[in-house]
């Protein structure tokens, strides 16, 4: 297991994930981004999720992939 940092962002806001999570391989960590922007796409805030991305990274900073928002979102009808 190693330590995965989850940080949001769009241009204009930066989500630091300060804790991070241990993760076992690339897909649990791809399932932890998915969960983690579903999450923020949930909530009641009138934020237009669209522009954002999950960075993932490793506990020296080094980034492993990005997940746009927009995976979960899904295309607009």
């Amino acid at each position: 297991m190693t330590d995965v940092f989850f940080h949001c962002s769009d241009a204009e806001h930066v989500l630091i994930d300060k804790s991070g999570a241990a993760i076992s391989d690339l897909v649990e960590a791809c399932e932890h981004a998915e969960r983690l922007a579903r999450s923020y796409i949930m909530t009641a805030n009138g934020e237009d999720w669209r522009n954002w991305v999950v960075h993932v990274t490793d506990d020296r900073g080094d980034e492993i992939f990005v997940l746009p928002f927009t995976t979960v979102l899904g295309k607009p009808h």
